[in-house]
């Protein structure tokens, strides 16, 4: 008679009789099986090989009988039925050749954003199509011609009929200093995005352009102190971006021009060399032109109008000021292409420069 308490089974008991379990189901029959009423998962239990298959090859017959639930049917889809304007990819990282304006070409690591709209019975989109199609531009375009023709390639190979992608980028510039004669290297931010929506397409050039802003209204308040109590005060100024979104119509418009528009417009550019003498011309500069946050949307305004290539165009501008605990800030459009009702609420935070 079994004096044993019922008590429940053991780790090392269970796995024991799993082992005898699985030796006797390798060479049962199904009717073996079927007498056992054992569950499905123990009745079909395989022995799965754990070492990595090195020589395995992966040939179209085997690739055909891949599942692919983003090409899935529309009865697959989680959610709305409902269209999607932008899916894609960001952030995808390659270096691509971009001309400059004297003739020459540089390579430059670039960040792509690359979508398609989303018809709503469509469950998804195939996203490694996105980079091959990067890839094989890239070793053969320049700039603007990697994105028309992966552009091409996004509404064949995907069938959708909007498309937009985005490159960006830190672009070299040689600058002179104000009074040296010393030369240094300064990075603009730039984006080249190009847009495809109902078979119209726009190509837009953004700029972020960091220069140096004094306050208008200290720097007269400062002279007001010097002047009727012989008090020695400083204006305030403070780094300063605008972020420069143009549409290009027509003739080429390079990086180098909108970066020269940027600085007509607005020439207390931050400097890159400077000896004591660029920082005293540094000074004056900024003297000579004090500007509120609105006064910088409107210079850079009039500027781009004056440009018979640039089309549409918005201005971000943000002084992060060294007065108030608060930055100064500002948004001018002219055209429909950059018109918005709402801001993004982070719009302002990206315009901090990280030197």
């Amino acid at each position: 008679m079994n004096m044993r308490p019922e008590m429940p089974p053991t780790r090392a008991e269970a796995e024991a009789a799993l082992a005898v379990l699985r030796e006797y189901t390798a060479s049962a029959t199904g009717d073996d099986l079927a007498a056992l009423q054992l569950p499905a998962i123990l009745r079909a239990y395989p022995e799965l090989n754990r070492a990595y298959p090195e020589g395995f090859t992966a040939d179209a017959a085997y690739r055909e009988t891949l599942p692919d639930l983003q090409n899935g049917p529309s009865s697959l889809i989680v959610g709305a039925q409902a269209v999607i304007q932008h899916v894609g990819i960001s952030n995808f990282r390659l270096p691509i050749r971009y001309r400059l304006k004297d003739g020459g070409d540089i390579v430059l690591e670039t960040s792509v954003t690359g979508t398609v709209s989303l018809e709503a019975e469509k469950k998804g989109i195939n996203m490694s199509r996105i980079m091959r199609s990067f890839y094989v531009h890239a070793e053969r375009d320049f700039s603007i011609e990697v994105v028309e023709h992966a552009l091409d390639d996004y509404k064949r190979d995907l069938g959708s009929f909007d498309a937009r992608i985005q490159m960006r980028f830190s672009f070299p510039a040689r600058v002179r200093s104000l009074r040296s004669g010393l030369e240094g290297w300064q990075y603009y931010d730039i984006a080249l995005e190009l847009v495809d929506v109902a078979g119209q397409r726009k190509k837009m050039l953004h700029l972020d352009y960091v220069y140096s802003s004094t306050c208008p209204c200290s720097l007269e308040l400062s002279e007001h102190a010097r002047r009727t109590r012989g008090q020695l005060a400083t204006p305030h100024s403070q780094r300063s971006v605008a972020r420069l979104s143009a549409e290009m119509t027509g003739e080429r418009l390079w990086f180098e021009d909108l970066i020269g528009i940027a600085r007509s417009a607005v020439p207390t550019e931050t400097q890159v060399m400077v000896k004591r003498e660029d920082e005293q011309a540094f000074a004056e500069l900024n003297a000579a032109n004090p500007i509120f946050v609105e006064d910088a949307a409107r210079s850079f305004c009039a500027a781009l109008q004056r440009d018979p290539r640039v089309g549409d165009f918005r201005v971000v501008a943000s002084h992060q000021e060294s007065l108030h605990s608060h930055d100064a800030v500002s948004v001018l459009t002219e055209g429909p292409t950059f018109a918005q009702a709402s801001l993004d609420p982070k719009l302002f935070s990206t315009l901090f420069h990280v030197g």
